[in-house]
């Protein structure tokens, strides 16, 4: 089997259906995967790119994002990376209204163990051990 891992290009195209010719051939694309011909793989590091630019060029609220994003990452043919992971980051950073990475990183330290150090005080909000530093 083919592997392929996907730029965030293809994903925004897939969730904007903009510029519609590379839409239609990233389109074909998941498809091939669908079919079964090819995995398509994706790294959380691309989601939160995906996610950076939904948000700050196409001005996409983070709920809006969450919606469109959990069906291609959950999709036969698409293999995520951390997917438990970054599923619960989606979910969360649209619950509570939070940037993606700091959804990754509490629901990675609330799942590994640990805690999340930050001066950023969202934090107290999430169900994750969290201090600042002294």
């Amino acid at each position: 089997m083919n592997d392929m891992w996907l730029d965030a290009n293809v994903s925004i195209r897939l969730i904007t259906t903009e510029p519609p010719e590379l839409f239609q051939r990233s389109l074909r694309l998941v498809e091939r995967a669908d079919r079964g011909e090819v995995t398509l793989r994706l790294l959380p590091m691309v989601v939160a790119e995906v996610i950076w630019v939904l948000r700050s060029f196409y001005q996409y609220p983070r709920t809006q994002i969450a919606e469109l994003l959990l069906p291609l990452v959950t999709r036969q043919g698409v293999v995520l990376e951390e997917a438990d992971i970054v599923i619960a980051a989606l979910d969360r950073m649209a619950i509570a209204n939070l940037d993606f990475l700091d959804a990754f990183l509490a629901e990675t330290a609330r799942r590994r163990g640990g805690y999340v150090v930050s001066f950023d005080r969202d934090f107290r909000r999430l169900e994750v051990d969290w201090v600042e530093p002294e």
